[in-house]
């Protein structure tokens, strides 16, 4: 199903694509609320000064103009405002701004779409949607919100048609602790060369590490021997041990990244594994980070990422430290395409497509449809009196599965409804006759489960 557009980077779905977003959306949704998460909704422009202030960005931003404008746009005015490259930080703003009228810890959804000047490939667009989960406290957060929201991303993904997926975490207080015991104190930029581990091999991040940071060879070595342990559950403390580093940072990431994993591994087993390469180069990040993987499509990168935050948003001396995670929902669906993972039956939402026996007839079938919608059947009608094997073909060109016939005979009206995937014809009554759940809303077939 997957297609170019016109406008590169922008992507528009055809009905039945459309119809998969909005599953996959709806589905997110549906969960997050389960767990007690509020949804709101930012603005979609942002001051230069607000996008840009926090962490190292990397984004190509889309700033905004009036075409009347009389002067060019000064680059240096940071008042200028822009499109949103994330949801993260118009979140800061937002609970920086709304404080007052909040009520901590502050559990929010937010599923839009965001802009960034990116070079349009498989999983990276210049326009998408990301559904991110947080949760703010308000001078503290406890660190079950870490599980939690782990947890809570588990859920959502297992209900999606996407084969399964492994939730990477690592956190930042063991590899900072790591990097200090070792004698490496530029730890952010360790974290960088790490975070570019899978894409360009060790030895050239051994190499990055001695030359831009002037690590030993050493230090070199034992920063890669952690990064290259991966455990599926809290075995990976020994190991991490065992490489004889001793710093009080690096005990307490130990000790909270084995809570996080002996938890997923007790309530979802097999969806998450404690991956010591994951590092997320944003430096906003300071204890608990995750990425996850579609298994068997590792090569579009991470789907869902996040971390804990402590300081992102702050309000003169009062801080709002937090935790969440961001599915990069157009990434996923966009695979979803390309690689026929996902089909919906039918290329539109009417269940029940009303014949016309002749043009006078319309009126009545209204008031067939308009009995057939007050009980949640999505209904056409036809507008006119073609030959019921052309009236059919239309509803079969478009998956629709029934389609219902009124006659007038003799005074007395008959109706009956046809499937026209069997071809069974019978009966019906108009202010009773229901369709079999799976037909009454389009469904969503995993394809690649659903053939095996």
């Amino acid at each position: 199903m997957s297609r170019k557009t016109s406008l590169s980077g922008f992507h528009e779905w055809l009905p039945e694509e459309r119809l998969v977003e909005l599953h996959v959306l709806n589905t997110l949704a549906e969960v997050f609320e389960l767990h007690g998460f509020s949804n709101i909704e930012t603005r979609a422009v942002e001051t230069l000064g607000t996008l840009l202030r926090k962490g190292e960005i990397d984004k190509e931003v889309y700033t905004v103009s009036r075409i009347h404008e009389t002067d060019a746009p000064d680059p240096a005015d940071t008042s200028r405002l822009a499109l949103h490259f994330d949801l993260t930080v118009p979140f800061a703003r937002y609970v920086i701004e709304n404080a007052g009228h909040l009520n901590f810890p502050f559990r929010r959804y937010q599923i839009q779409k965001v802009w960034r000047g990116e070079r349009p490939q498989e999983g990276r667009a210049r326009e998408f949607t990301q559904a991110d989960i947080d949760v703010v406290g308000d001078g503290a957060l406890d660190f079950r919100h870490d599980i939690d929201v782990a947890l809570v991303m588990a859920e959502a993904l297992s209900k999606l048609p996407i084969g399964q997926f492994i939730i990477r975490i690592n956190n930042r207080k063991l590899a900072e602790g790591f990097y200090r015991g070792i004698g490496l104190d530029d730890t952010a930029g360790v974290l960088r060369n790490i975070d570019k581990l899978e894409k360009i091999g060790a030895e050239e991040v051994s190499k990055a590490l001695q030359e831009e940071l002037g690590a030993s060879a050493e230090q070199a070595e034992l920063a890669l021997a952690l990064a290259q342990i991966r455990t599926e559950d809290s075995s990976f403390a020994d190991q991490v041990r065992a490489l004889g580093v001793e710093d009080e940072l690096l005990e307490e990431g130990i000790q909270e990244l084995a809570e996080v994993i002996d938890q997923l591994h007790k309530r979802v087993p097999g969806t998450a594994v404690a991956d010591l390469s994951i590092a997320r180069g944003l430096d906003y990040y300071t204890g608990t980070v995750y990425e996850t993987n579609l298994v068997g499509h590792e090569q579009l990168g991470s789907i869902c990422s996040g971390g804990r935050y402590d300081a992102l948003a702050t309000k003169g001396k009062r801080s709002f430290p937090g935790v969440g995670l961001s599915i990069g929902v157009t990434r996923l669906i966009t695979r979803m395409f390309s690689q026929d993972m996902v089909e919906a039956t039918r290329k539109v939402p009417t269940a029940v497509y009303v014949a016309l026996t002749s043009d006078e007839d319309w009126s009545a079938a209204q008031d067939v449809a308009q009995q057939l919608r007050s009980r949640g059947i999505n209904t056409e009608v036809a507008t006119k009196a073609e030959k019921f094997g052309k009236q059919i073909r239309h509803a079969d060109r478009r998956g629709i599965p029934y389609v219902w016939f009124t006659n007038f005979d003799n005074g007395q009206t008959i109706h009956e409804v046809k499937d026209i995937r069997t071809g069974e014809q019978v009966a019906a009554d108009p202010t009773a006759w229901m369709p079999p759940a799976e037909d009454l809303q389009a469904m969503i077939l995993n394809t690649v489960q659903h053939n095996d």
